[in-house]
């Protein structure tokens, strides 16, 4: 059965009303902010929104209760996930639990949510907002994109809400989201597109909507609405010195989620292209060096051994400049074109060297993760760690002689603390990060995946100052 279309004439109060009809929303039109306010389309679109609770096994062994104190300390550097409540009683169970958000895109059940919401979960509970609940089952995760697919045991006519992956979003336009901030239930706030494409460096598919809507622990997973009613992304990450809402607020597009929602429904995993390349994008700087006139492209560092790469023509210095006639804007847009093309299809890649035009053909390879964290270099042009404020590079066996380190150091060396960055009292230029939170990392690509993995508002750091090591506890972006 179809929800009630959205009135023209929309009421000045949101709404939180329970609808007992089910099926897909049917809105007319809409793309700016009415007037009146959003009841209408809060009421129709909010019975698909639902909160998940996940029972997982913890990640610390078992062992006698902690103090408040002890408890805050390691909830502050990171050894306890914010996400989940420690266990009221008794404590020495192992077991931890979380709450996140959700929302229904069948009738029978099947849920969009984040990876980082379900990840680990021993048993789910969902509950609608009509007060249902409901056990889940895991369909399938994608830790790249963050994204998760669970279903609903023993269930049928269900509300949904429906994707809308035209990719046609503008700066500007109204938005709503809907969530389960803080365990506190059903709650609605709006705002407007702030931007489109965003990068914030989690991993190499960054292209988020960055939102002013307000967007808080517990939200993780809730929809993204246009004023059609439509999902139009997933509300996943905040940028935040204090862990609440800034007016700084990221969701995955549409377009990405039902991509990968549609693999993750038919086998369970996400299976990628890879090409085996390590690139860094193009800077003035390189064109004019290259003798280009553009500074489109992905320039090969160099070609990975034993890749599909290094078994075409393709050679360290060429610019890859399209994907089977699709442009390669920028660098970050190469992994994702050759992400979408199938394990074993050929692609023909433009390629610029040495002035002159090529076409370069290669057979694709399947990535895994482990191919993933060789994926990329970045230069000092594409290293920001937005998350602590700090700008890095790798930690070149030059630069740690530079440095008074040993050349064979590991880690990624600060070049640079923003005046406004949260750390600008910690951590200073030529500070080598080691280790995020217990996880030693080597390339800015893995001190990214690190921070976005921390959680929280304070993570511990192991760093090299000078040959001498050192704890930090550093301000990060929350998720």
């Amino acid at each position: 059965m179809l929800l009630p279309s959205i009135r023209s004439s929309l009421k000045a109060a949101l709404l939180a009303s329970t609808i007992a009809t089910a099926g897909v929303v049917s809105t007319a039109p809409v793309h700016a902010a009415p007037f009146e306010g959003y009841a209408d389309l809060v009421e129709q679109v909010s019975p698909a929104v639902v909160f998940i609770e996940v029972t997982a096994k913890s990640k610390e062994p078992a062992g006698p209760a902690m103090s408040p104190q002890m408890e805050e300390f390691l909830r502050r550097f990171g050894q306890i996930d914010p996400r989940f409540r420690m266990p009221e009683a008794p404590q020495n169970e192992g077991v931890t639990r979380g709450l996140g958000s959700g929302f229904l895109i069948s009738a029978d059940g099947t849920i969009v949510t984040n990876n980082h919401v379900v990840a680990d979960a021993t048993s789910m509970k969902v509950k609608l907002q009509d007060g249902r609940e409901f056990t889940a089952e895991l369909v399938g995760t994608d830790p790249m994109t963050d994204i998760a697919v669970i279903r609903l045991k023993d269930a049928e006519g269900l509300p949904f809400v429906e994707l809308d992956a035209a990719d046609d979003l503008r700066v500007g336009d109204a938005v709503v989201a809907v969530g389960n901030p803080f365990g506190l239930g059903g709650t609605v706030t709006s705002g407007i597109v702030s931007a489109v494409g965003r990068n914030i460096n989690s991993g190499p598919y960054d292209d988020y909507i960055q939102t002013d809507a307000a967007i808080n622990r517990g939200n993780s997973g809730g929809p993204l609405f246009d004023t059609e009613g439509k999902v139009v992304g997933m509300n996943t990450a905040i940028y935040s010195p204090s862990g609440g809402s800034v007016g700084i607020g990221f969701s995955i597009p549409a377009s990405t989620i039902q991509t990968v929602v549609a693999q993750l429904q038919e086998t369970g995993s996400v299976s990628r292209g890879w090409l085996g390349v390590q690139i860094q994008p193009m800077t003035t700087d390189l064109a004019q060096a290259l003798g280009l006139e553009s500074t489109d492209g992905a320039l090969v560092a160099a070609v990975q051994p034993d890749s599909p790469a290094s078994a075409s023509e393709l050679q360290s210095g060429d610019v890859i400049t399209a994907v089977n006639g699709t442009a390669v804007t920028e660098k970050r847009s190469l992994p994702t074109l050759i992400a979408a093309i199938p394990a074993g299809e050929t692609a023909k890649l433009a390629v610029l060297r040495n002035g002159e035009d090529r076409t370069v053909e290669v057979k694709i390879g399947e990535l895994s993760p482990e191919k993933l964290e060789m994926a990329a270099v970045e230069d000092g042009a594409d290293s920001s760690s937005a998350p602590l404020g700090v700008t890095v590079e790798p930690l070149a066996p030059e630069l740690a002689r530079q440095l008074g380190l040993d050349p064979e150091a590991k880690g990624v060396v600060i070049s640079e603390v923003a005046a406004d960055s949260p750390n600008a009292d910690r951590l200073t230029p030529g500070d080598v990060i080691e280790a995020v939170a217990g996880k030693p990392v080597a390339t800015p690509e893995a001190l990214a995946k690190a921070l976005r993995e921390a959680e929280g508002d304070m993570v511990l750091l192991k760093l090299n100052r000078r040959g001498a090591a050192l704890f930090v506890g550093a301000e990060i972006a929350s998720s």
